[in-house]
């Protein structure tokens, strides 16, 4: 029997991530306590059930101001992070909220202000920092194997199954806010301390747009960084809806003055094939015949337990609050350098012109 220890954990949001963050906790050797939340009663029920939680309630507050609790996951959709965040760092309980931190810079600059009223702890939920291509990448960045790093690409694309699936729970997330800035965030963890300062994007709407939606099919940002590095940022998320890819299908490429690094994490090296059909790990009673295995964006499960970059970063976290070592958890100034540059992203390409950043508030 593992040992229990003195943390008290809220899982506040009872989707697929919040679900996630809950399971993995409940087996954390440090977790002593577990509550979980939804609006919908029933779905928090459903997974305190599965997590094996202590408490589940219909009020996402109750389980944040429980005294058992010391620290939450905010796991909401993304236009609700703000009200969690702030009662939570209100009562001194530390928060890992998933990406982005906000859906504006309002409400993130909102969240800011009560983590410095607060002197609290915040952390946001980059997950692609924790896949292993990636840490690789940035240990080799830290020992500046590149050099100067003058330019680079990342993009990324999925299948219009799960595109439809993330904006029918948030109009808003579209694949630019929800997706892209993912690599916006790895970029500028790469690039660390050399932020962004225009941006020129293009994009194409048709697919999307016929369907109700105001996200183009395919969007390709020029990203240009204060020492004069430029990247090359594109996402699309229209690919057919049998394409064999779970989750993301991506590459990241970094070009230095004393090096070159190129990521390959299109997931082709490994293939399924079944007649039976391979479930969708994101799309419920989507499947497909062909698939590229670890493409699934959070992890997988396999032999009992989940591996993958939720799993990583999840663990990471919780290794972070009992031992207080550093972490490569992106931190809220990150964050919102982040959501300011996929709004930026957004509005280049709405608008066909180019971006300064910082962008104006208020």
């Amino acid at each position: 029997m593992k040992e229990r220890k003195g943390l008290g954990i809220a899982v506040v949001g009872a989707g697929r991530i919040g679900t996630l963050r809950a399971r993995l906790a409940a087996r954390h050797p440090a977790v002593g306590f577990l509550a979980v939340s939804d609006l919908d009663p029933r779905r928090a029920r459903a997974l305190a059930e599965v997590a094996g939680a202590d408490l589940h309630s219909g009020d996402n507050l109750e389980v944040i101001e429980r005294p058992e609790v010391s620290a939450v996951f905010v796991s909401t959709p993304e236009g609700q992070h703000a009200e969690p965040v702030r009662r939570a760092l209100e009562l001194g309980k530390a928060v890992l909220v998933e990406k982005p931190l906000a859906l504006t810079l309002e409400d993130a600059d909102d969240i800011l202000a009560t983590l410095r009223r607060t002197d609290g702890i915040l952390r946001i939920g980059y997950s692609r920092r924790f896949k292993e291509c990636f840490l690789r990448a940035k240990e080799q960045m830290l020992h500046g194997q590149l050099g100067k790093v003058v330019g680079g690409l990342a993009r990324v694309y999925n299948t219009r199954a799960q595109a439809f699936a993330i904006l029918k729970r948030d109009p808003h997330a579209t694949p630019v806010m929800d997706v892209l800035t993912y690599y916006v965030d790895l970029m500028c963890w790469f690039l660390e301390g050399n932020r962004p300062v225009e941006v020129v994007a293009r994009g194409q709407s048709g697919l999307f747009k016929s369907r109700g939606y105001s996200a183009p099919d395919v969007t390709w940002a020029l990203v240009t960084f204060a020492d004069g590095a430029v990247i090359n940022l594109g996402v699309s998320y229209a690919l057919p809806e049998k394409y064999p890819t779970l989750g993301q299908s991506d590459r990241v490429e970094l070009l230095g003055a004393e090096g070159t690094m190129i990521i390959d994490d299109d997931h082709m090296d490994h293939l399924l094939y079944s007649e039976k059909g391979i479930p969708h790990p994101y799309v419920p009673d989507h499947q497909v015949n062909l698939a590229f295995l670890g493409s699934n964006t959070a992890g997988d499960w396999a032999v009992g337990e989940f591996w993958g970059p939720i799993g990583n970063e999840t663990r990471a976290w919780l290794d972070h609050l009992v031992t207080g070592q550093p972490t490569a958890h992106t931190t809220p100034e990150q964050a919102r350098i982040n959501l300011e540059t996929t709004l930026a992203i957004e509005r280049s390409a709405r608008t066909g012109q180019a971006v300064r950043l910082p962008l104006e508030t208020g």
